[in-house]
């Protein structure tokens, strides 16, 4: 029989194999086989596993992830070690709440970018960067992370195609660009190699004053300041419209566009998923209970459908 270190690692193995990244679970699962080991145990029970989970000082949600990297490992190890104790679901349950969207309005997006092109007068590239990223957030529905990672070589702005490699489970896709977006990019990275022009650079489309990628936290403040300027944001407000929301606005929008057109939104609530990179159809179906105005179309074409004669 395996011992538990030696299965632990053929349980990562098989799951990295399949796309996922582990970054959490990865470390998690290694510190509670070396918890087993320090028990004298050479098996998964219950009681280890919740002893462990609840760590101290951290919070219910996270006793509960810690618990389901044990049950996905002990499920895999019941295979083959039949003492084995799987948690059951019931234990330490924690239902995470999802931050309701806030849905921006074409003149508040319109405010944010021409803010943002009141950004650093001593450093031209920097309010340039900003408009142009905001924007794209904007009417792309990409994540931020996705955004900041795109390289030189993922923005074909001949054809106006995006090749959107920092997703989930490592999958790429394709994202095709409005024309208008496209010329907004163009300017941008023209104005970007005028700045850097002979500098030694990163290959980061979006980038720093000194050719370097933009850093996440950097730009989720330089956001907030400017959510602020415009009124969105109270100027002692700790929480407010997140640039992760543009996100949600695509999506309802694009929703909303299909209700109001008659198109059939089952049937094309796959391609959105798709586009937007969700790895669960779940993920994209929230969208429908995330909006009101969603929930009253959604209704009333049921109410319509009913209402017709067979």
């Amino acid at each position: 029989m395996n011992t538990l270190q030696k299965a632990l690692q053929e349980y990562l193995s098989m799951r990295r194999a399949l796309g996922f990244q582990l970054l959490d679970a990865g470390p998690a699962l290694s510190d509670f086989v070396s918890f087993l080991k320090r028990r004298r145990t050479s098996h998964i029970t219950i009681r280890l596993a919740l002893e462990w989970a609840q760590k101290p000082g951290a919070q219910p949600a996270r006793w509960a992830h810690r618990l389901g990297f044990v049950r996905g490992f002990a499920r895999y190890r019941s295979a083959t070690d039949p003492r084995t104790e799987i948690p059951p679901w019931r234990l330490l349950p924690f239902r995470s709440k999802r931050a309701r969207p806030y849905l921006y309005t074409d003149d508040e997006v319109r405010m944010l970018l021409k803010a943002s092109l009141g950004l650093s007068p001593n450093n031209p590239l920097r309010k340039w960067t900003y408009h142009g990223l905001l924007g794209l957030l904007a009417v792309s529905g990409l994540r931020l992370s996705e955004v900041l990672s795109l390289r030189l070589s993922d923005v074909d702005l001949q054809n106006a195609v995006l090749t959107v490699r920092g997703t989930k489970f490592g999958k790429c896709r394709l994202v095709p660009l409005h024309g208008s977006t496209r010329r907004v990019l163009s300017m941008y990275k023209s104005r970007r190699d005028q700045y850097l022009k002979g500098q030694p650079t990163s290959d980061f489309f979006f980038v720093t004053k000194r050719g370097t990628r933009l850093d996440k936290n950097n730009v989720r403040g330089t956001f907030h300041a400017l959510s602020r300027q415009i009124g969105l944001r109270g100027e002692c407000d700790s929480h407010g419209p997140r640039l992760h929301d543009f996100r949600h606005r695509f999506a309802i929008q694009t929703l909303l566009r299909w209700y109001r057109s008659g198109d059939d939104v089952e049937r094309r609530l796959p391609v959105l998923s798709t586009y937007l990179g969700h790895v669960r159809p779940d993920d994209t179906y929230w969208y429908l209970t995330a909006c009101p105005e969603l929930m009253g179309q959604a209704v009333e074409r049921l109410e319509r459908r009913w209402r017709t004669p067979k």
